[in-house]
């Protein structure tokens, strides 16, 4: 009779023949190295059909091989079989169902529910293990390949049962006694027709054998709980759309959505792999709007095999559409929407209500503070929505998170369920909630205005991580208030974010703040205010999103308002970086002193110091070093004096240390970095420690210190924000890639320079796009 091993051993032979590697074989069959390995070494006894079928594919065995490698896989599931430890014919693993799809993108979970069962085999005390998550995550498929996979390490096998909690009616405690002692071989004449006798008899066999046992589909705690016998060596599985927290479970496995690959791996095993890569990008789509769901990809799939003349294009644009989207996601009797109705329909009225008002939320994130502006009693709405699976927690602690194809469910359920008078003034109420909380937490930043605590943010930390956090929330809301004409709100915003935005944001954020804030000064009348916010915009143009020109022209528009002399101080002074910026060293350099003697005459300290730091920077461009020394030394010793911020503080001293090193005084000037670095650390700001690392690099690196600009700037390249200082850092560091002999490094890097090149208008990138085509082309 063949070994069981015999199939494993012709596996590696053909595979050495090839010869292929075990991770070669597994990515072109599309099934996990992991699983090659188990095969080749015995431990998979049973290879699965499509396992079969799809080696044979990437062994490219045909006619007389193929024949025999097949019949050696199933001679090996014979042998496997007959092998097994004699069991009763109580150990009902026949109770499972079949596995009907190879189960995909689960190992870390199979390679989880494995040591369980090995934990379970050296244990004293009955061992618990709780599966859970969304509705349609692949619970029950994980469990069905458990108990097919592990059932034979348990002297008694597998026991499967579905507790149909997701029913009008779950299956009773004692009902699920009476099917379960059924497949333990009970006759029925001897199962009583008391519930507790019957309960008592289940316990007491159960006590006797060592097996594994699924529970599915768990309605709650009290539906488990009575089954959970005593049974040292025994596991119990349980799978549940519920987190089941009231149970003392040994294991617990939130089983999570699919990642974007994985997900495209699915859609491939229920449609055909070579249908898939006929259209990547489509498929791709797909997947991502299936939000890596298993259910929802496994329809995906059904659908496109049940259409043969689909593209996946085709599906693609038909799930494009939110409001048709769980409609197409229907095949048969699979249902994503039904699938959400049973746990929805579940939920207290304060819960649901959430649940649906969630919808109105921009982010997929929510914290208690945010749920009380939709909904009383949020905290507790929350943890019902989390255990019930219709939300997940966050790593961050205190937030939830919701998934794509939830968030549609819970927009139709809105629409269905919500008096359009009251979901209208809970948007209202949201948003001025939004924009009131963004507008104090910046103030915490601003260095003119006292900052008050209020609701989540209580400080300038608290300010940071809220802002960060919910930036896609107070950033839509925005938008909704423009919509809305909310000017006052909209402008008293982009008011506050001015000292924020100058260390945190994109470019694209703040063109969008500043602009917004331009337009609503100029509907309420105000000229000075537009004047201040078009000067933001300006700076927000050419220092973060490299466009000199546009800001340059929205600078003229400042200059002609009428303005104070704060106010003309600021457009002098963004004025003087703009014409830098263009290459109009001369006018930056008028326009610069300038702003000093108007932040002077207005007794404004902090102006007047970034303003003579600012000249002392284009002092530099315009050649004057030991000027530019002079005033950006100034400019640093009158804030310190002042007891000035920590991180306007640390500005300047990268500007005096780029200056110092271009006088030859290379020690002083990584001195300067070092202190300006500390002090961003201090306040954990990695977009200011990043540009202390970009300086650091090219003083380095024209020092002749290759190895340590190489490592500076690489760190600042995963952090860079200003504009175009990513073009030149990546210049840079294939300059230093030549230097070390690794010329495909070198081309890479100015190949995404080149491409990152194209997003920006400033001289200084025209001329390095130039160097890099010469390069590129050498």
């Amino acid at each position: 009779m063949a070994s069981t091993t015999a199939f494993g051993d012709f596996l590696r032979f053909y595979r050495s023949r090839v010869p292929l590697t075990q991770e070669e074989l597994a990515e072109r069959t599309g099934l996990s190295t992991r699983a090659i390995s188990d095969m080749e070494r015995g431990r998979t006894l049973s290879p699965q059909f499509r396992t079969v079928q799809l080696l044979l594919d990437g062994l490219g065995l045909r006619d007389e091989e193929a024949a025999e490698f097949t019949a050696l896989a199933r001679a090996s599931r014979v042998v496997a079989a007959q092998n097994r430890p004699e069991a009763p014919s109580t150990a009902t693993s026949s109770s499972l169902p079949p596995v009907l799809l190879e189960l995909t993108g689960r190992d870390s979970e199979r390679l989880l529910l494995e040591g369980f069962a090995a934990d379970a085999s050296s244990s004293s005390r009955l061992q618990i293990a709780v599966v859970h998550g969304a509705p349609g995550s692949g619970k029950t498929a994980l469990a069905v390949d458990a108990g097919h996979r592990l059932g034979a390490r348990f002297a008694d096998g597998c026991a499967f049962l579905d507790l149909r909690g997701t029913d009008t009616e779950p299956l009773a405690p004692d009902r699920a006694a009476h099917r379960l002692l059924r497949s333990f071989g009970v006759q029925e004449r001897q199962i009583p027709s008391d519930p507790d006798d019957k309960l008592s008899l289940y316990r007491s066999r159960l006590r006797d054998r060592t097996v594994l046992l699924v529970l599915d589909n768990a309605a709650n705690e009290a539906q488990v709980r009575p089954l959970l016998a005593s049974s040292p060596g025994t596991l119990v599985l349980l799978t549940s759309r519920r987190v089941l927290t009231g149970l003392d479970a040994r294991h617990r496995l939130a089983l999570e959505l699919l990642p974007p690959h994985h997900s495209v791996e699915l859609l491939g095993v229920v449609t055909g792999a070579d249908r898939v890569a006929a259209e990547p990008e489509a498929a791709a789509r797909v997947a991502e709007l299936c939000g890596g769901m298993p259910l929802a990809l496994l329809i995906a799939g059904n659908r496109l095999t049940s259409r043969p003349r689909w593209t996946i294009g085709h599906l693609a644009g038909q799930l494009e559409d939110e409001g048709r989207r769980l409609s197409v996601l229907r095949a048969g009797d699979l249902q994503v929407r039904a699938a959400f109705e049973i746990s929805y329909h579940q939920l207290g009225p304060g819960a649901a209500a959430l649940f649906r008002r969630l919808a109105l939320v921009p982010s997929p994130g929510a914290d208690a503070a945010l749920a009380s502006v939709l909904t009383d009693d949020a905290e507790e709405a929350l943890e019902e929505l989390a255990d019930a699976s219709l939300l997940g927690i966050s790593e961050t602690p205190g937030r939830y998170t919701r998934h794509d194809l939830l968030q549609v469910f819970a927009l139709e359920r809105l629409e269905l369920d919500e008096d359009p008078a009251v979901v209208a003034e809970v948007r209202t109420r949201l948003r001025h909630w939004l924009l009131d909380v963004a507008t104090g937490a910046a103030r915490f930043f601003d260095h003119d205005r006292e900052a008050t605590p209020s609701g989540p943010v209580h400080d300038r930390e608290s300010a940071s991580r809220w802002l960060e956090l919910e930036l896609e929330n107070w950033r839509e809301a925005l938008r909704w208030a423009v919509e809305a004409g909310e000017h006052d709100r909209v402008l008293a915003l982009a008011q506050a974010m001015h000292w924020y935005s100058d260390m945190h944001g994109v470019g694209d954020l703040w063109r969008d703040v500043f602009a917004a804030g331009a337009h609503a000064a100029q509907m309420l009348g105000n000229a000075e205010d537009a004047a201040e916010q078009l000067n933001y915009l300006s700076w927000a143009l050419y220092a973060l999103c490299g466009r000199p020109h546009e800001a340059l022209a929205v600078h003229k528009k400042a200059a002609l308002a009428p303005e104070n002399t704060i106010t003309e101080a600021w457009t002098c002074y963004y004025g003087s970086a703009i014409h830098r910026r263009v290459g109009e060293a001369e006018e930056a350099v008028r326009l610069g002193r300038r702003s000093v003697e108007l932040f002077e005459r207005a007794g404004y300290q902090i102006g007047e110091n970034l303003a003579l730091s600012l000249l002392g920077l284009v002092l530099h461009t315009a050649g004057h070093l030991a000027e530019a020394v002079e005033v950006q030394q100034r400019s640093v010793d009158q804030h310190r004096k002042a007891g000035g911020d920590d991180e306007l503080l640390s500005m300047m001293l990268i500007r005096l240390a780029t200056t110092v090193a271009a006088s030859g005084e290379v020690p002083a000037a990584l001195d300067l970095l070092d202190e300006a670095e500390s002090l961003f650390r201090r306040h954990s700001n990695t977009a200011g420690t990043a540009r202390v690392q970009h300086n650091r690099g090219l003083v380095l690196m024209d020092a002749g210190r290759f190895a340590e600009a190489r490592a500076q700037l690489r760190a600042a390249l995963a952090e860079a924000r200003l504009s175009d200082h990513r073009v030149e850092i990546m210049a840079r560091l294939a300059e230093l890639a030549d230097a070390a002999g690794e010329p495909g490094q070198a081309r890479e890097l100015r190949v995404r320079a080149l491409a990152e090149c194209d997003r920006y208008d400033t001289p200084a990138v025209r001329r390095t796009a130039a160097k890099l085509v010469a390069a590129l082309t050498h």
